[in-house]
């Protein structure tokens, strides 16, 4: 699962990074924390225009979810979306095909679970670089989007971290950014490149300050990426 990330690059580095404008003149706004659950907006490279960077309010609206989107975010988590569904499922598979996106982040957050206690964890590149999960969205309206982030069985080291639901999502390693944007990327090719193309950069995790999880606090600042000793957590080891 991913349903906070960090994003604390200038817009500078972010449109040098993927090559990209920002198109809806707006002021770029980065961030330390974007509880998903509030649907903000994450910034999308979306398959129809690669060379722009959009706003994409974080919670995917499919077709049938259109007349309606506040209903429907109230009964439907769309946050994530299980990567081994997406093409059978009724909600991503009118866009798996023609409507995938690169989401940008440098940061996210993962629960991690000891002894019925959740303690989250800050996971970036090691040299904190700027990265693109493998998203999906949707148009509602003339630039106006919604957007999901896909999810992947958790691998050894993510196992560790997320170690009550074992997922993970597909951070897309840099090589494969294009292909996923590809308007000739097919079923097949989409689904070996799920499998496939997993980020090989090294990614650092360590555990933060339990006050991200509790209301009225302001986690958008330090807090949300520095590292918190839990001599409880020390016992465990760490894969990272």
């Amino acid at each position: 699962m991913c349903f906070s990330t960090t994003l604390r690059k200038s817009e500078r580095d972010v449109t040098k990074r993927f090559q990209a404008k920002l198109s809806v003149q707006l002021e770029f706004t980065p961030y330390y924390h974007l509880n998903g659950f509030t649907h903000g907006n994450l910034y999308i490279v979306p398959m129809e225009e690669p060379d722009s960077i959009y706003p994409s309010m974080w919670g995917y609206i499919p077709p049938f979810g259109m007349d309606d989107p506040n209903g429907f975010m109230k009964r439907y988590n769309t946050l994530n979306a299980r990567s081994e569904s997406v093409f059978s499922s009724n909600t991503y598979k009118h866009s798996i095909h023609d409507k995938r996106c690169l989401v940008i982040a440098d940061g996210f957050h993962e629960p991690h679970h000891h002894k019925n206690i959740s303690y989250p964890y800050f996971c970036h590149y090691k040299d904190d670089s700027l990265f693109a999960f493998a998203g999906l969205y949707s148009e509602l309206d003339n630039e106006l989007f919604s957007c999901t982030i896909l999810t992947v069985e958790a691998n050894e080291r993510f196992e560790f971290i997320h170690n009550k639901k074992k997922r993970m999502p597909l951070i897309l390693d840099e090589h494969w950014e294009e292909d996923w944007l590809s308007p000739d990327l097919h079923e097949l090719g989409i689904k070996e490149l799920i499998k496939a193309g997993f980020t090989t950069s090294e990614i650092e995790a360590y555990p933060i300050s339990r006050n991200l999880y509790k209301r009225g606090i302001d986690t958008n600042n330090e807090i949300a990426i520095t590292k918190v000793d839990y001599p409880e957590l020390n016992e465990q080891g760490s894969l990272f």
